[in-house]
């Protein structure tokens, strides 16, 4: 039989999963009765799932209005894209001066499989797109995951985690039209030939041409 702690663990991925992909919608309240309902899930373990949602900042808690879905503006889209340039700039940079062969192999395979996944029709969150969003996040973790700082990849996953609502709520619009394939081969080529400047001028080409994609989206951000 399950225990509590169980349950609550199950719950906060199911919800970070929802929030993430943009199912619960930014500026959504998740009142806790038809949470229940939908989770199927009992109250105390989602307060427990909720509270540690609000502690990564992918949900927010007030007297007043109980549980929401963090809003989104283009403010916070242009910090979080410039603030995850920095520290993957620095993360990148470290983890390709201590460059193993192990790494390397890592990285190439976790390219490979990355390019080898097809996305869901239109960006949708079908089984196959989740299967590319986890190879995806894998490519670029590996990318900073040898710079020897786990505060730094903690710091880099938080960012990331609320960079993909972003890039999710754009996704069926606007980015069939480009060639993501493409640019993640570019960045591996240039750390797999160890230039770190190359490699680092490509990565933050990729994420700043991510919040462009974003930021035009008149879905997203609506003009006036």
């Amino acid at each position: 039989m399950s225990s509590p702690a169980t349950h609550a663990s199950s719950v906060f991925e199911r919800i970070r999963a929802d929030i993430l992909a943009g199912r619960l919608a930014p500026g959504r309240r998740l009142q806790i009765k038809a949470m229940m309902e939908s989770y199927q899930i009992g109250q105390t373990p989602l307060r427990e799932a909720l509270n540690r949602l609000s502690a990564d900042g992918l949900v927010l808690c007030s007297d007043q209005r109980g549980f929401t879905v963090p809003g989104i503006s283009a403010a916070e889209l242009l910090e979080l894209t410039k603030t995850r340039c920095w520290l993957e700039e620095r993360g990148l940079r470290e983890s390709m001066a201590a460059a193993t062969v192990e790494w390397e192999e890592r990285l190439l395979v976790a390219g490979h499989r990355l390019a080898r996944t097809p996305r869901g029709p239109d960006g949708e969150a079908a089984a196959e797109d989740a299967t590319w969003e986890a190879r995806h996040r894998d490519f670029h973790r590996l990318l900073v995951g040898g710079c020897g700082s786990s505060w730094l990849i903690g710091f880099c996953d938080q960012l990331t985690d609320r960079h993909q609502r972003y890039r999710k709520l754009a996704a069926r619009r606007a980015f069939p039209r480009r060639d993501v394939e493409a640019e993640h081969q570019a960045i591996l080529e240039a750390v797999l030939k160890r230039d770190a400047d190359r490699a680092v001028a490509l990565l933050t080409a990729h994420y700043t041409r991510t919040a462009e994609i974003i930021l035009e989206d008149a879905a997203v951000f609506p003009p006036g």
